[in-house]
């Protein structure tokens, strides 16, 4: 089973910008597809970006634009920069793998307010 730890959140002004890391362990990462998740309070959990382990990108509408998903496989993490941090953006962030979903992390919380 794969252990996936998050970093990077933290708080920000409106049109800031945060990098999240993912790191993970366990298996041999190359050959999964990874993707961030995010929960707001008084909401579900949602499906930020998917990337397959050829490198192909999904987006919520939410976040296109915004956002970019990658991956490093030589250091077995996965990342999201935000960018244009909005207020709704607040969430708790998940790292997992999409086509392969494990156990949910603790996630790191990013926190936009002025």
């Amino acid at each position: 089973q794969v252990e996936l730890v998050e970093s990077g959140g933290g708080l920000v002004q409106p049109g800031g910008s945060l990098r999240l890391s993912c790191a993970a362990s366990g298996r041999i990462f190359s050959n999964y597809g990874m993707g961030w998740y995010r929960q707001a309070p008084g909401k579900q959990r949602e499906r930020v970006a998917t990337i397959t382990s050829g490198g192909s990108t999904t987006y919520a509408d939410s976040v296109k634009g915004r956002f970019t998903i990658s991956r490093d496989n030589a250091k077995n993490t996965v990342y999201l920069q935000m960018n244009s941090l909005k207020p709704e953006d607040t969430a708790v962030y998940y790292c997992n793998m999409p086509w392969d979903l494990g156990p949910w992390g603790p996630g790191t919380q990013v926190t936009v307010y002025s």
